[in-house]
Parts: C-alpha cells; structure tokens; sequence
C-alpha cells in the first residue's frame, strides 16, 4: 500500500519542507533500526534463559513427582492430606525496562515453613514440590518476557520497513516532483524575463 502524498507547500518553501520530513524520517529509521538490534540481541538472550528454566523446571517436576509417589507408597493419600497446611506461596516478580518496555526479568517464591510435621520422605517431597513452584516461577517470568520483547521486535520490524520502504522513497519522489517543478517554474521565469528584456535591447 502505497502512502498518502503529503500536502506540500509550493514554490522553494515546499522542497524546504520536503527535505525537513525526509531527514526526520532517515533518522527516525536509524534510531529504529538501532532499537531493533537492541531488542533482537535481548531476545536472543531471553530465549537461551527460557530454554534453561525449562530444563530446570522439568527436572523438579519429575523430582516431585517421585517424591510425591514415595510419600504415597509409604503413607498413603491421607498421609499426603494430613500434610497439606493450608498455607500459600508468595511470588514475586522483578521488573526490568529494554528500549521502553516494561517485562519481567525474574521471578523468587517464599514459601512458609510448614505447620504439620512430616515423616521424612514428605519433608523431601515437601521441599521437592518447593523447588518446582519456584522453578515454575523462574520458567513463567522469562517466558512472558520473551513474548513481550517478539511482540515489540515484530512490531519495530514492521515500523521500520514502513518507512525504509515506503515512507522515505514516497518522500524522495516527492522531493523530486518538487524540484522539478522549481527547475521549471525558474525557466519560466527566466523565459518570460528575456522576451521582457528582448524589445528593449533592441
């Protein structure tokens, strides 16, 4: 889709607009193309980060797991339900800020010390359990952030070709039509000035 000619104001004063927008628009490409490599080289970052704490969160899942089925093999559903406290974890997530947008850099779980005491196979699923909420809670930080800084880097993308492709050279047409049209308005005036001129020499 081809972009709107802008309104340009006639004579020199329209080349003089012209070439004000043109520059604004080289430059807002540079500073987009920088945004760009910037947020590119932080997704490539986040992804390696999101692909460790899915490891991680894998292996304290199946970690869990097992001592969930231990603690069961040895003292049953009920022994897992006596064990249950009531209580809740708190997370938190940490926010950090790239080239303006506002993402989760990570996430720490607390979790309270137990009320009930356990046999030592459900303490160590107890604590297995932990590490995976936390390890959930890592996994779940760096993978919304890696949505977040796509979205923007598709979106800096499709910006930036915009204007490299159809902005800019929209404008240097423009700047061209305009130009042309002063070569020949000057000619004009040049023209009409020597045929005024032209009975007087003589």
């Amino acid at each position: 889709m081809t972009p709107p000619k802008p309104r340009v104001p006639p004579g020199r004063a329209g080349r003089v607009w012209v070439l004000a927008r043109l520059e604004t628009s080289r430059r807002a490409a540079d500073l987009l193309d920088r945004k760009l490599r910037i947020l590119q080289s932080e997704l490539a970052g986040l992804k390696e980060t999101a692909a460790e704490t899915a490891a991680q969160w894998d292996a304290c899942q199946a970690e869990a797991r097992t001592w969930l089925l231990y603690a069961a093999l040895l003292g049953g559903e009920r022994a897992i339900r006596l064990g249950e406290d009531g209580q809740v974890a708190d997370v938190q997530v940490r926010y950090e800020t790239t080239m303006g947008i506002r993402h989760p850099a990570t996430a720490s779980c607390t979790v309270p010390p137990a009320l009930t005491w356990d046999s030592p196979v459900m303490a160590r699923a107890r604590q297995a359990h932990r590490a995976a909420l936390a390890a959930a809670a890592r996994h779940a930080a760096v993978t919304a952030s890696v949505r977040m800084i796509d979205e923007e880097v598709r979106v800096t993308m499709y910006r930036l070709r915009a204007i490299q492709d159809r902005w800019i050279p929209g404008l240097e047409q423009v700047l061209v039509d305009v130009t042309f049209a002063i070569e020949e308005l000057e000619r004009a005036d040049a023209a009409r000035l020597r045929l005024a001129l032209g009975p007087a020499r003589s």
